[in-house]
């Protein structure tokens, strides 16, 4: 069952078995949550966290370093001044802009059958984003490199349970100016997943978004007719939103794709240590930024992102997975089912390496986030020390949680044939099932079998070398990449990517923008 649940890009042999006698096999490709979100907040306290965060944004306001998006705000009926650059939206400004966003999203793909929905109770994965290291337990932690890049490309691309791709690590071996191109490119040949784009600056964000468009053979001018990528923007908590970030609402608002808003507030250290404070400053950081968008393009796709955690007040260091975040998380989804908008959370942990801690915390935040009631779950696959290294065996464990959630939202069928009476009755008192008929017609698939769990008892583990969940990861992770099949693309279509890369890289590619 392993095999059948495990693969997307290249095929193993009893997939291939089973495709060529005619069976289906599953695929957690789309997801959807069958139970009802879990509230921690009374609808009274909803509406007191929406008031304070309208109070700060018309009081405190927020302030704005691009003079482009102060211009929109202030066209829009905002405040400014023009001294300090802050911006204060009115309640019924912020509330009729927050209107205009969709509450569902149809995401296309280079590979058509893996197109998707945001929103509702749709969920979609997305694979770790951003760190600017790599590890896995041969080599040990290290600066990320472009075939890192690549390597975590082809993990996101083989494992039905991630659909997004993400900057799974920074290539640090790839000159600044070029480097967008390359990430574009890794994704855009090596997967036919749906892809991210970073926001840097405007010219960084146009070199993506033709590769993109060449990628998926559409023209440019159709390319704004559906939504082909997606971009996080993260607000400089507290109160404040940069350059970049600013562009990259605005560029992504223009053509009609995916702009996912998040602040990063750590309760005691950008934001007021008591988590009601600091989710209070999240959401009027996540209102500022997505009526910006709404102000350059109304009905443009927008997902609210929650990243309210807490640091250790002993070292001043990140905590996830913690029970400040699940609380946090949880309020988070109620808040974006307020504004009618998909919602966007993280599994998360803390732990320097592979072990328990690094499990049970990021169990803690996949359980708070998805029953929580999120769209996308970033830093799905792969996320490690605080989001500073991207982990190959933490990849591989991930994905063995997510599928055990998956299997969890199929559900529990009841009826004739599932609850088994006639096979109570041929085995009868004393007896045992394992030879039934009711289990032989079900045996491959009667239970879901996870991927690195080792269910051996002691004596037949102790034989095989003790191999713990690090070292049976590792194996996975080796052999996925061994296994890798890269996704067909028109040889044409390889060419015309790497001429347009080949251009901008004579022209000196595009340096981001501060």
């Amino acid at each position: 069952m392993a095999e059948r649940t495990r693969r997307s890009g290249g095929r193993t042999g009893r997939q291939k078995a089973e495709q060529a006698a005619g069976r289906s096999t599953a695929h957690y490709r789309r997801l959807r949550n069958p139970f009802g979100p879990l509230e921690i907040l009374s609808a009274d306290e909803v509406e007191a966290i929406h008031d304070a965060s309208l109070q700060v944004l018309q009081d405190i306001g927020i302030r704005v370093l691009h003079a482009g998006a102060r211009s929109i705000y202030k066209d829009a009926g905002a405040l400014v001044d023009s001294d300090t650059h802050v911006v204060r939206l009115g309640r019924e400004l912020v509330e009729a802009f927050i209107a205009c966003a969709p509450s569902t999203v149809e995401l296309k793909c280079r590979n058509r059958a893996r197109d998707l929905t945001l929103g509702g109770r749709n969920i979609v994965v997305a694979a770790v984003g951003g760190p600017p290291n790599v590890s896995d337990r041969e080599r040990g932690r290290r600066a990320g490199t472009g075939e890192d890049f690549r390597d975590l490309v082809r993990m996101a691309q083989s494992f039905d349970i991630v659909h997004l791709l993400s900057p799974s690590v920074e290539p640090l071996d790839v000159e600044l100016r070029f480097r967008h191109l390359e990430v574009t490119r890794a994704q855009s040949v090596l997967s036919d997943k749906f892809p991210f784009v970073f926001s840097r600056g405007a010219p960084q964000v146009v070199d993506a978004l033709e590769i993109v468009r060449i990628a998926q053979q559409v023209s440019a001018e159709d390319f704004s007719d559906a939504v082909r990528c997606y971009t996080v923007i993260n607000a400089n908590s507290p109160l404040q939103l940069d350059v970049p970030m600013c562009q990259g609402i605005i560029d992504f608002a223009k053509v009609g794709q995916l702009m996912v808003l998040t602040p990063f507030t750590l309760a005691g250290a950008m934001a007021p240590v008591t988590v009601a404070g600091a989710l209070a400053q999240q959401n009027a950081e996540a209102l500022a930024g997505l009526c910006l968008s709404q102000m350059v393009n109304p009905g443009a796709p927008v997902c609210y992102g929650g990243f309210t955690s807490n640091v250790d007040m002993k070292s001043g260091a990140p905590a996830f997975g913690t029970p400040e975040y699940v609380k946090a998380a949880l309020a988070s989804g109620q808040l974006c089912r307020r504004y009618g908008v998909p919602f966007r959370s993280s599994n998360v942990n803390a732990s320097n390496t592979p072990d328990a801690q690094a499990a049970y915390e990021s169990q803690m935040a996949i359980w708070s986030t998805l029953m929580g009631g999120c769209n996308i779950l970033m830093h799905g696959a792969g996320w490690l020390e605080g989001g500073l290294t991207a982990s190959f065996e933490k990849f591989v464990i991930d994905v063995d949680m997510l599928q055990m959630m998956a299997e969890v939202f199929t559900g529990l069928p009841v009826d004739t044939k599932e609850l088994a009476l006639d096979a109570m009755r041929e085995v009868g008192p004393g007896g045992h099932y394992f030879g039934a008929a009711h289990t032989l017609e079900r045996y491959s698939e009667a239970f879901y079998e996870p991927i690195i769990s080792d269910w051996r008892n002691y004596e037949t583990w102790d034989e095989a070398g003790r191999p713990d969940a690090y070292e049976r990861a590792h194996k996975v992770y080796k052999q996925t990449l061994a296994d890798f099949e890269t996704p067909p693309m028109e040889p044409a279509v390889l060419e015309e990517i790497d001429a347009f890369i080949e251009k901008r890289t004579e022209e000196g590619g595009a340096l981001p923008e501060s």
